[in-house]
């Protein structure tokens, strides 16, 4: 096996090099004054399985092109195989139309990975449960709800709230691992053109206890924010977040480490840069639940 890392997943790259005992293969990326990227696989790849591990986090359309440009010198260099560990795949919220005259971007992206030549993506918790059958290539859909529920099962008194209806399907996964805990979920209506978020509601009795947010993805913080204040004003006595990918756009490490969430737990799915680091985060590594897939 030939392990390659995207620029966003050195950490994680290093990680599972590691538990693999293979280096990583060495490759060279330069980027031109106008910000174009030209790579260099420096190791022969000819009849060899490979491995790229690229998560596609802010910013996205770079990280995505500098995928495909590894994709391809490592299709035309004669890999034997290509599997793709994108543990963070951007645009797969933006899985189906929203609104008439819009694109469906998710779609756009498997179209290329595929014709670009991969045989096998292992990713972890998509957006949507449908999502693998967008894909013609063999998926792996790992979930973090393992690492998550090992992390929960310590604490006391507590119940499970998802932030918004999308996620009930994700709380009741989790419930059912912790053995049927109880769960919360809150309603909120998003405007689809400015993303601003109107109006909340909870479903659920959260009086008394430790109140569990559990998310599959973490922008920008503003909702899980709003969550926890609702969460307190029900009468939760302490509020912790579980998310899967710390997306972290713009001063999303101020909102939280100022938020009533008393601790935010995410993994390393997309590598948290220094300056967007907070006192009150926690970072799980997913390392151990790829290196599992690959082995297999």
């Amino acid at each position: 096996m030939k392990l390659f890392s995207g620029s966003q997943s050195k950490e994680l790259t290093l990680k599972i090099s590691k538990q693999l005992g293979v280096d990583i293969s060495p490759m060279e990326i330069f980027v031109f004054a106008d910000g174009e990227k030209r790579v260099k696989l420096n190791e022969k790849v000819l009849g060899e399985d490979c491995v790229i591990v690229c998560s596609t986090g802010i910013p996205t359309d770079v990280n995505y092109m500098e995928l495909f440009f590894i994709l391809d010198a490592l299709k035309r260099s004669g890999a034997k195989s290509i599997t793709l560990v994108a543990p963070y795949l951007g645009y797969s919220r933006q899985d189906h139309i929203f609104r008439e005259g819009e694109e469906v971007s998710l779609l756009v992206i498997i179209k290329i990975l595929e014709t670009l030549g991969i045989d096998k993506i292992v990713s972890l918790d998509f957006h949507s449960i449908k999502i693998p059958e967008f894909f013609k290539t063999s998926v792996i859909h790992l979930s973090a709800l393992e690492l998550f529920a090992k992390e929960i099962g310590k604490m006391e008194n507590y119940v499970l709230v998802s932030p918004d209806m999308g996620g009930i399907r994700r709380i009741k996964l989790l419930s059912e691992i912790l053995g049927n805990i109880p769960f919360a979920t809150i309603e909120k209506d998003r405007d689809l053109d400015t993303a601003e978020i109107s109006a909340s509601k909870l479903n659920g009795n959260v009086k008394g206890k430790v109140a569990v947010i559990v998310d599959d993805i973490l922008s920008t913080g503003n909702t899980q924010a709003r969550a926890a204040e609702i969460l307190l004003e029900n009468g939760a006595v302490k509020v912790y977040s579980f998310t899967t990918h710390p997306v972290f756009a713009g001063k999303v490490n101020e909102v939280l480490q100022n938020s009533k969430i008393d601790k935010v737990f995410v993994t390393d799915t997309i590598q948290v840069p220094g300056e967007k680091v907070f006192p009150k985060l926690e970072i799980i590594s997913v390392a151990d639940l790829i290196c599992k897939a690959l082995r297999e």
